[in-house]
């Protein structure tokens, strides 16, 4: 009867090892998930729904009262920025990937480009796209160092009440320097 008994725990013991979930894989479709940027978007209605003009009209007083009463704050959807912004750069030729994480000062957009579009030219489509997007007091930094997407990607979950960061952008902003100082320093050997 003991070995029966023995020969069960043992045999529970091993089905309930066996049967724990793979956290990494969890993590990974977690992390997978928070990086998708359509994840909050909710599907339109109508299809007019995208056509329709943006309007509003206030008034000073409007405005005044409702930052009051605490009614209107106004903010910038950072992630829906940084996917704007990535979005109409991979529509121009020569991307093939785009990583751009918005804080609340910086713009930083690290890319793959094929060769067909050079260096200067990527630099100069992905710095316009994000200053036509974003306000100007925003210092927007680029490059084609491919490294720096995972860099700027371990920044995903950061937020600007947490400065725990500022090392890191700081880290990548000068390495996007160096990149960018050299990319012009070829180009100006070449001519």
């Amino acid at each position: 009867m003991k070995a029966i008994l023995v020969m069960m725990l043992t045999i529970t013991t091993i089905l309930v090892g066996c049967t724990t979930f793979d956290n990494s894989t969890s993590e990974r479709e977690q992390i997978l998930d928070e990086l998708d940027p359509t994840r909050n978007t909710p599907e339109p209605t109508d299809d007019e729904l995208s056509s329709k003009l943006g309007y509003v009209r206030y008034t000073k007083d409007q405005l005044d009262n409702e930052m009051e009463n605490g009614e209107q704050q106004l903010t910038i959807d950072r992630n829906e920025m940084a996917d704007m912004i990535t979005k109409i750069i991979l529509r121009n030729d020569g991307f093939e990937e785009v990583a751009t994480l918005v804080t609340d000062k910086e713009v930083l957009i690290a890319y793959q480009r094929n060769e067909e579009l050079s260096a200067e030219e990527a630099a100069d489509v992905s710095e316009k796209t994000a200053a036509s997007i974003m306000p100007s007091f925003f210092n927007i930094h680029v490059s084609d160092n491919e490294t720096l997407m995972q860099d700027i990607q371990s920044l995903h979950r950061s937020t600007s009440e947490n400065r725990n960061y500022d090392n890191t952008i700081h880290a990548i902003i000068k390495e996007m320097e160096k990149t960018s100082k050299e990319n012009r320093n070829i180009k100006d050997a070449v001519e």
